[in-house]
């Protein structure tokens, strides 16, 4: 497994290029890329009354094509069309075209402790991409108002081989620690897949903080600097 830092790559044809698939298909052509974080603790008063936090963030992804126009997305149907319809968003859904990309759902709370369990994650299948897709970027939202990632233990996103309930072989993780420049933000952009110059598969570590107050703004905010 490697363990990336902030705007290191990884190839996926590379990893596994000498094991192709049954069709023919060379490096990790199916998997899932799974956020994990942490409930915020508070040790209260002289430490005499702790308490706990939990903490509801939406994993998110936009696909854009070779002239940098979004063609397709995934984020929670549980955003309200009236909301989504004012900033041009469609309504949500939890997978994309084909079913190349798929959610595996909500979660609301986050984790007690820091483990081997990943809070939500989207399953990728490269073979079922549109052939027109160039980048997709993976990002995070606090789903409510109110919300600081700086206040969050911990924030990671990782590569692995498997299902939503059995990870087989993790191949790359970026662990996004608590940071001053994360203070009063409600959304990150944690990584991307993108297609090389000789069309191979890369993830890209990001773990970069967003002046975004909503799913709307950040999508807005990676179509202008990051795309």
């Amino acid at each position: 497994m490697i363990d990336l830092k902030k705007g290191s790559r990884f190839n996926l044809k590379k990893a596994d290029e000498n094991l192709p698939s049954a069709d023919g298909h060379k490096g990790i052509a199916e998997f899932c890329v799974g956020c994990n974080w942490g409930k915020i603790h508070s040790k209260g008063f002289l430490g005499l009354f702790p308490s706990t936090e939990e903490v509801d963030l939406d994993l998110s992804c936009i696909l854009f094509d070779k002239d940098r126009k979004m063609v397709d997305y995934i984020y929670s149907p549980q955003y309200l069309p009236e909301f989504l319809i004012k900033y041009g968003y469609p309504r949500g859904k939890l997978f994309t075209e084909n079913g190349a990309l798929r959610h595996s759902g909500d979660d609301r709370a986050g984790d007690e402790i820091n483990n081997d369990r990943d809070n939500e994650i989207i399953q990728v299948d490269l073979r079922k991409i549109n052939p027109n897709v160039q980048q997709i970027f993976f990002f995070l939202n606090y789903a409510e108002d109110s919300g600081d990632f700086a206040k969050i233990p911990y924030a990671s996103i990782r590569l692995f081989e498997g299902t939503p309930s059995v990870v087989k072989k993790v191949h790359a993780s970026f662990n996004v620690a608590s940071d001053p420049s994360f203070r009063g933000r409600k959304s990150m952009v944690m990584g991307k897949l993108f297609k090389d110059s000789d069309g191979s598969w890369c993830f890209e570590a990001l773990g970069d903080p967003l002046n975004a107050e909503n799913v709307c703004e950040t999508m807005n905010q990676i179509k202008r600097s990051f795309v």
